[in-house]
């Protein structure tokens, strides 16, 4: 099927739990986040994603896919040590935003794979390395960029008006009158 082997089959069916589990997150709550259970399934089906694709050397070895694979687990356990709160007041952000670029990690290899299978008798795209896929491999870092600064805009946002409205009086909620 498309020149797939059964892990392929495999891998490629997980990554497509993740993407949809990433994607309805991102919809729905603006964020992925493995404080519930859709930011759960996208972390773990992240993780397997990148575990089944390590084996898979049908392009010549290990290259760009793997390379990829390794970074979107480094950014993975960036994200998990910043939803713990060990980056200081930058752990909200840099988990929210590690987590997106997660999301655009599965996007690109998506997109190239897609691409250059289908149709099966004469795929869209014929040069994995081509401008197209550049094209689209930059659009794609754009929409991320964009999303990313929407995302810790609204992070920002909601901080300073919980702040504001804190009536705790802690010192971490207080905004200063000096």
């Amino acid at each position: 099927m498309l020149g797939l082997t059964s892990l392929g089959i495999v891998h490629t069916a997980i990554s497509l739990i993740a993407v949809a589990a990433g994607a309805v997150s991102l919809i729905r709550l603006r964020e992925i986040s493995p404080r519930n259970t859709l930011g759960r399934v996208y972390v773990w089906t992240t993780v397997l994603t990148c575990l089944t694709g390590f084996p898979i050397m049908q392009h010549g070895g290990f290259g760009k896919p793997h390379v990829l694979g390794v970074l979107t687990l480094l950014v993975l356990a960036l994200a998990a040590v910043a939803e713990a709160g060990k980056l200081g007041r930058f752990s909200r952000a840099v988990a929210v935003v590690g987590y997106s670029a997660t999301f655009l990690f599965h996007l690109i290899p998506g997109f190239v794979e897609t691409t250059t299978r289908i149709p099966p008798s004469r795929p869209w795209i014929q040069d994995r390395e081509g401008p197209e896929l550049q094209a689209i491999t930059g659009l794609l870092a754009l929409l991320f960029l964009a999303g990313a600064t929407w995302q810790v805009r609204c992070l920002l946002h909601s901080t300073r008006a919980t702040r504001w409205n804190d009536p705790s009086g802690t010192p971490e909620n207080r905004i200063s009158h000096r």
